[in-house]
Formats: structure tokens, C-alpha cells, sequence
């Protein structure tokens, strides 16, 4: 067990780097900030390197004894040191650093759920964590959207991140093109469509999420086997991105 008390040493900038997108690639890691998140890491064995606040050993030392005994490495920092490496206003005293999953080469599964261009953190983890609650067997996402890896996305997904498989592109409708040739019916939801409830697939199928500015993209609506809006009855037009995805996850994903 190591003790760190500076914020200037050389490890703490290197785990302050991981708030960046480019240096999470670079390093092949990101940080787990909740003790939620922590703990599921720990038991998936997927933890490399535990930080505990010095002053709140004692509640953390269950996970600092499963963490060691896995081989991990442990640090006690002082307050501001964890406040330096997290990116939460008020730490929980505890984060750790996880590997980054090898992705899956392609998705499998009857459901999957697909992002294209889903720019806000809080909504692609929404997304991701209610089609884990669902029962959905994996997610796409186009290279536009919010980075999986960031704080505000990892909160949102609630530990949905360890359970998803999740695939990222740099081409989303050749990926889509390629799940409709081994038989998936790709749902793009948009404004205008026909009524969701009627005609969603419920066996095969991926849906499709725009981003919140501009819905499907052009590309992925041509190659869409379904245009499906849920029904407005009332004054709005429209819905935000996760709570939309939310009832269409639920529906797609009910015993008929």
C-alpha cells in the first residue's frame, strides 16, 4: 500500500490525464468515481489501481482488502489529492482505475440499441443503463456521440457500463447495413414516423436514437427497415432523447 500526499506527484497527474478523453485511449483506462461503481469493478475483477481517502480508510476497507487480494495496487491519498484526481464537486472518498473493455467485434443478441449522434453524457448513459435494465443484449454507438468513458456518462449509466456490451464506430450505418443483412429490423425513430406501439418489431431488432438536435441521420434513415414515432397527444412535439428511448426500450423489449 502506497501513500500519496502531494498533489504534484507524477502518479496523480497521470490519473488527473484519465479526465480526458484523448489520454483514456492513450492509457487504455478510465475512472471509476462512485463507490457504487467501485465495488462492482472490484467484483467483476476488473479494478488495476484502487484510491482511497486516507481519512475514510476504515469505511473502505472491505474493498481495499478485496482489491489487494486480487493483486491491484492501493493508494491512501490526502482529501486534496482525491479531490485533484476526481471530477466530482464532493468526492465519495474512493475511485479506482479500470481497464477499457475490449469491444466486441460485432453485437449479438435479439435487442440491441443503437446512438446516433447522442451528444449529452447524462442521456447516453441513461440510455445505456435502462437497456440493461430492459434486458437488451448490446449497444451501438456512432463515433458522434458522447464519450462512454467520461464522469458525467459513467454516473448516468449507474454500473450498466460493466454489464452492456457496447460497440463504438467511426461508421454507423455500415455497421447498421451489416446487422440488417443477418436479419435485424433497424427502427429509426423520427418525427413523422408511424405510431411506434402498432408496428414495433419485438424480435431482432435495433433501435435507432438520433442525437438531440437533429434525429436520425440521413444515412441510417435510408437503410432503416422501420420510421417510427411514438404518438404526441398532447402540446409537445417532442421528448428528450433518453426518456423517449426509455418507453421504446420497455415496449420492444415486452413479452407479446
Amino acid at each position: 500500500m502506497k501513500e500519496i500526499t502531494s498533489v504534484h506527484n507524477p502518479q496523480v497527474q497521470r490519473l488527473r490525464d484519465l479526465q480526458k478523453a484523448k489520454n483514456r485511449r492513450e492509457a487504455g483506462l478510465f475512472l471509476a468515481e462512485s463507490a457504487k461503481m467501485v465495488g462492482e469493478a472490484i467484483a467483476l475483477g476488473l479494478c488495476r489501481t484502487l484510491i482511497v481517502d486516507g481519512k475514510r480508510q476504515a469505511d473502505y476497507a472491505a474493498m481495499m482488502e478485496s482489491a489487494q487480494a486480487q493483486g491491484c495496487e492501493v493508494l491512501l491519498v490526502t482529501p486534496a489529492v482525491m479531490q485533484a484526481i476526481s471530477e466530482q464537486k464532493t468526492p465519495q472518498g474512493v475511485c479506482c482505475t479500470v481497464q477499457i473493455p475490449q469491444e466486441p467485434q460485432r453485437l449479438s443478441g435479439k435487442l440491441i440499441v443503437a446512438m446516433d449522434g447522442v451528444q449529452d453524457p447524462g442521456n447516453v448513459g441513461t440510455i445505456l443503463r435502462t437497456a440493461d435494465a430492459a434486458g437488451f443484449d448490446g449497444a451501438l454507438l456512432s463515433g458522434a456521440c458522447a464519450d462512454l468513458y467520461g464522469a458525467k456518462t459513467l454516473r448516468a449509466t449507474m454500473g450498466s457500463v460493466f454489464r452492456v456490451p457496447v460497440r463504438r464506430t467511426a461508421d454507423l450505418p455500415e455497421a447498421l447495413q451489416e446487422m440488417k443483412a443477418r436479419g435485424y429490423a433497424i427502427v429509426a425513430t423520427e418525427l413523422g414516423g408511424a405510431d411506434f406501439y402498432a408496428h414495433c418489431p419485438h424480435e431482432r431488432a435495433v433501435l435507432v436514437i438520433g442525437s438531440e438536435g437533429n434525429g436520425v441521420s440521413a444515412q441510417v434513415r435510408e437503410l432503416a427497415t422501420h420510421h417510427l414515432a411514438l404518438p404526441m397527444r398532447g402540446g409537445a412535439e417532442s421528448l428528450n432523447a433518453a426518456v423517449a428511448a426509455g418507453i421504446m426500450i420497455y415496449e420492444m423489449a415486452r413479452e407479446m
